[in-house]
């Protein structure tokens, strides 16, 4: 796919690996449809797309409310007319041990709200959002590519029962859209990121930060380009799907 005058929806587009991701494709002179629930960061990330000139709407949406999401892809297709790329890229973590013993009692759990919330986001949202997205590739004749974003996390980490059941379910999902939506010139594959320098993991402790860094093998985060770089990778070549690309500098072999 050359990037040139297509349109890409990036959710979770405010800031983060979403941001990076909007810029590189900018830089490849993509239009692109920016999702996300906080307006203020939307308006800066847009801004940012469109000092490279190139065309950037923005949209508030939950990504989990099916009614929502259906009517944002009918005003995404209406605004640009096309749809030729989607990168599930919204996602959350509420973090907790499965359960929690101190001196041979359970004190904790992981509860229900913890689970389901994760669920919704990750899971379902990403769910919608390539359903949606998908029909309105087909019913525009457009070809197109779904990328899930998931995580390192997806092969299970510590307190992050509800996350990585999350991040292996859209790495299996993009599989078998690659399956399904093949006949209709659709592509799908997915990401699974190790530790990224995003704003939210360069806000834990610096002694922290330095044994992450220590027990990668190519010895510090990955950035937020990087991620950004697959993706492109991704959409432009025309011969991958199906597959989970592991950014990790070497993390999980």
């Amino acid at each position: 796919m050359n990037l040139k005058d297509k349109v890409i929806v990036i959710t979770g587009a405010g800031r983060g690996l979403g941001r990076s991701m909007a810029l590189e494709l900018a830089d490849r002179g993509a239009k692109l449809a920016l999702v996300d629930l906080h307006a203020d960061d939307l308006v800066i990330t847009a801004n940012l797309c469109r000092e490279k000139n190139v065309e950037a709407q923005t949209y508030i949406a939950d990504v989990a409310n099916e009614p929502a999401v259906e009517g944002l892809f009918t005003d995404i297709v209406a605004d640009f007319g096309a749809l030729h790329g989607l990168i599930n890229n919204a996602g959350i973590t509420r973090d907790a041990l499965f359960i929690k013993v101190k001196e041979g009692k359970v004190v904790n759990k992981m509860s229900m709200d913890q689970w389901n919330l994760v669920m919704d986001v990750n899971l379902t949202g990403t769910f919608l959002c390539a359903r949606e997205a998908a029909i309105k590739m087909i019913e525009t004749g457009c070809s197109g590519c779904l990328i899930n974003i998931s995580s390192i996390s997806r092969a299970g980490n510590m307190g992050q029962t509800n996350y990585s059941a999350t991040k292996a379910g859209v790495a299996a999902m993009a599989a078998t859209w690659s399956k399904e939506l093949a006949r209709y010139n659709i592509r799908a594959a997915s990401i699974a990121p190790g530790f990224v320098a995003t704003d939210m993991v360069l806000g834990m402790k610096p002694e922290a930060l330095e044994k992450i860094a220590a027990g990668i093998p190519v010895k510090r985060l990955g950035q937020p380009e990087e991620i950004a770089k697959t993706v492109a990778f991704i959409l432009e070549n025309d011969y991958i799907s199906g597959r989970c690309f592991e950014v990790d500098g070497g993390l999980r072999v």
